[in-house]
């Protein structure tokens, strides 16, 4: 759901993602729309979703060339190059917080997305944008978020080193000097490259996971056991979470929902669509928010079964 509170300042760009009914974007109804359907989701037993304050690629595959730009060229960030932050974006954040905190759900709340920190003048600034979000979320009295400081820290395209894995746990250590609430890093499924070191595990309140292209469930289990003994390993137990997985085999009897929750390890639902067509998945704007897709409806049917909100099977 990083989307949520998406905008783009590069009018360049900004016209990809216009309503097929209005011909423009509007900030202001995407965020409505979803706000709309947060009791919905709720009502099938979600209690969590991932926001980003840089948000997450709006487009599905890669560009014309077969190449996912390093710096994408729009502009899609809540900071300003100094790291202090868009009052716009952080009114449209708040109204999402609120309503989680509502309907009783947890926001985990990315800071950074490797496509867009470049905005970021220097390290100097991505440190401080990380403050100031600690410190609007404390002005704000926000108790519903947990920190995820860089998605897919691993991915190597960020321009700023504090958010690769050898220096992240810098990153991690300061918000735990500002705050309490648990903080952690996202490690992407890249290839011969989806777990990670015992270090960066060690530093992590929670260990956030991602299983695209993992097509075997049995990897998700081997993957929450790794995890578990760096984690033993490196001072005690820690909650794991694959917060990105687009995987949608919910009805074959073993898939990787199943075999992360079956394992104890929080599962969640990744569904990019297939194109930015007002309808398909959840990530590509303008998102219709709506349960509009079989693969839509598929999951949270099976969350529903999962958690007693839905009763046996269609």
């Amino acid at each position: 759901m990083v989307q949520a509170i998406f905008d783009d300042e590069n009018p360049e760009t900004r016209a990809r993602w216009a309503y097929p009914d209005t011909g423009t974007w509007d900030p202001d109804r995407n965020t409505n729309e979803f706000l709309a359907l947060l009791p919905t989701w709720r009502s099938f037993g979600l209690l969590g979703l991932t926001l980003n304050l840089q948000c997450g690629n709006p487009v599905r595959g890669r560009g014309a060339d077969g190449v996912v730009p390093v710096q994408q060229p729009w502009k899609v960030s809540a900071y300003e190059a100094d790291g202090s932050l868009k009052p716009e974006w952080m009114r449209r954040l708040k109204l999402v917080l609120d309503a989680a905190d509502q309907y009783g759900m947890v926001v985990i709340l990315g800071l950074f997305y490797f496509g867009q920190d470049h905005h970021l003048a220097d390290e100097a600034a991505v440190v401080r944008a990380t403050e100031n979000v600690i410190r609007w979320l404390d002005e704000n009295d926000v108790t519903n978020v947990v920190i995820e400081v860089a998605n897919e820290c691993n991915v190597p395209r960020y321009s700023h080193d504090i958010l690769t894995p050898d220096r992240i746990p810098e990153l991690i250590a300061r918000v735990r000097e500002l705050t309490d609430r648990p903080v952690s890093a996202s490690y992407g499924a890249m290839p011969d490259d989806y777990l990670p070191a015992a270090e960066l595990v060690g530093a992590m309140d929670f260990v956030l996971l991602h299983a695209n292209g993992l097509d075997d469930p049995g990897i998700i289990a081997e993957m929450v056991r790794d995890v578990r003994m760096k984690a033993h390993r490196t001072g005690g137990g820690k909650p794991i979470v694959f917060n990105e997985d687009n995987h949608f085999d919910f009805f074959k009897p073993t898939n990787n929902f199943l075999a992360a929750t079956e394992n104890y390890a929080s599962w969640g639902f990744f569904d990019p669509g297939d194109a930015n067509d007002y309808n398909d998945g959840y990530q590509c704007p303008p998102v219709q928010w709506g349960l509009t897709t079989p693969r839509k409806r598929s999951f949270f049917y099976e969350l529903g079964r999962m958690t007693g909100a839905v009763r046996g099977r269609a």
